[in-house]
């Protein structure tokens, strides 16, 4: 277990580093002038690139949160969905697993059922 929290701790420093950067690229973007079209389609693309990074880090973030309370209350590399072992490759792949193998197959068509209307 004190592997995976260094781990997980490790890439929690590395994600709020990536957040703190991204915030001051958008920043500067915002501060910057603005002098024609090109530059403000650019600026949005970056504008939009940001955001979209900043909400995937921050999920993951989330996800390392909750991994390391699991890690505190005993309960990590157990499946929420079925409530059995997670298993060590899996653990290894990604630290902050919430499925094993097969629960996370069955969230995944879920997922993609949902997005894909019929």
């Amino acid at each position: 277990m004190a592997q995976f929290e260094t781990i997980l701790l490790e890439r929690k420093a590395q994600i709020i580093q990536n957040l703190s950067a991204v915030a001051n690229e958008l920043a500067q973007t915002q501060r910057d002038e603005l002098k024609d079209e090109g530059d403000i389609a650019s600026a949005s693309e970056e504008i939009l690139k940001g955001d979209a990074i900043t909400f995937q880090q921050k999920t993951e973030l989330e996800e390392i949160e909750a991994a390391l309370v699991k890690i505190h209350n005993g309960s990590y590399g157990i499946c929420e969905m079925c409530e059995e072992s997670i298993g060590m490759p899996r653990l290894k792949a990604k630290p902050f697993a919430k499925y094993c193998i097969v629960c996370r197959e069955i969230v995944e068509k879920e997922r993609n059922s949902i997005r894909r209307p019929r």
